[in-house]
């Protein structure tokens, strides 16, 4: 297959384009490096089924051309991570929607012209917002915070990009289908926009207080990274998945400051770890969820997939990455 990513020299985009081409498929990356980054993609740019253009999905001059030569279009291209999106919430916002409309409405119009190509959206656990009821199920329903808290309007913005690959699907019968992603980490995710678990490492390996932010006790699940590209082309290469949402996460639960702890061992580190009110970290009035668990089950029974690395190498792998990343040259 020849297969678009949007957002392809980021973190998850760069590993869905490795693997690809390891299967002998065509791969064309768009990509603004607004939050992706050349070096991700560097040992792929000289290989002769890979191909790469900078600049925005939101530009239907960039994203016609690029849409026409392909069968797949994955869709990653968005705003990542807390710090950015409550930095830069325009960025978020319009990021997220325009970026999504212009590829939808191009794909669209290659449709209704003949060329039909299955699309992937990737969407984020965030959408389920302040449910309190875990696991989350695809058919929950969202429970957001006020529009005066700009954390909420990353959750909006990716559920509104549902809404819209959803409408195309039922309006047009455009072959859309929506991945929901759970905390993917691995190698090559940067921890400056806040992801905590590079962070976490990045403060081990340089013998600094861990900072966990809140109490501690809030939970989250983990999904390696190449466990979560194999979700994706399970779900790309799946007959019928169109017009559905699924989520795409490992159901191990662990407590931040239980992370923090397994890090130092991992590192034989002897950083504290440190608590740090939200008011500290972030503005007044942050507000987080206390666990987020998905439901996997409807991916599991679509198509067979279920994550395979645990969190002790999903950690492990993590470290090998950083170590390597501040090693001296």
């Amino acid at each position: 297959m020849k297969v678009l990513i949007t957002g392809g020299a980021g973190f998850i985009g760069s590993h869905l384009a490795d693997r690809l081409i390891s299967r002998g498929d065509e791969v064309l990356v768009l990509d603004d490096l607004s939050s992706g980054s050349l070096e991700n993609i560097a040992h792929l740019r000289d290989h002769p089924s890979f191909d790469f253009v900078e600049g925005s999905a939101a530009d239907p001059s960039l994203v016609a051309p690029m849409v026409a030569r392909s069968d797949v279009i994955v869709h990653l291209a968005a705003a990542v991570g807390v710090r950015l999106i409550l930095e830069k919430p325009v960025h978020t916002i319009e990021n997220n929607l325009f970026g999504t409309a212009v590829v939808l409405a191009v794909a669209s119009d290659a449709h209704r012209d003949g060329h039909s190509c299955k699309m992937l959206i990737a969407s984020t656990s965030e959408v389920y917002g302040k449910g309190n009821r875990p696991p989350f199920r695809e058919s929950d329903d969202i429970t957001l915070g006020p529009t005066a808290n700009s954390r909420w309007a990353y959750a909006c913005s990716k559920a509104m990009d549902e809404w819209l690959g959803l409408a195309y699907w039922r309006e047009f019968q455009l072959p859309v289908v929506v991945a929901r992603f759970f905390n993917t980490v691995g190698p090559r995710q940067t921890g400056r926009y806040g992801m905590v678990l590079p962070n976490f490492v990045d403060q081990a390996l340089a013998s600094d207080p861990i900072t966990v932010f809140g109490t501690g006790k809030q939970s989250r699940c983990f999904c390696h990274v190449t466990d979560t590209v194999e979700g994706i082309l399970q779900l790309i290469d799946t007959p019928d998945t169109e017009g559905e949402v699924f989520n795409i996460g490992s159901d191990r639960e662990i407590t931040m400051t239980a992370l923090a702890e397994m890090v130092k061992r991992s590192t034989n580190s002897d950083s504290p770890i440190e608590l740090v009110p939200y008011d500290e970290a972030y503005a007044h009035g942050f507000e987080d969820m206390e666990r987020r668990v998905p439901d996997a089950s409807k991916i599991e029974r679509w198509t067979g997939f279920k994550p395979k690395k645990t969190l002790d190498e999903i950690i492990a792998d993590v470290v090998a990455d950083r170590r390597t990343r501040h090693a001296p040259t």
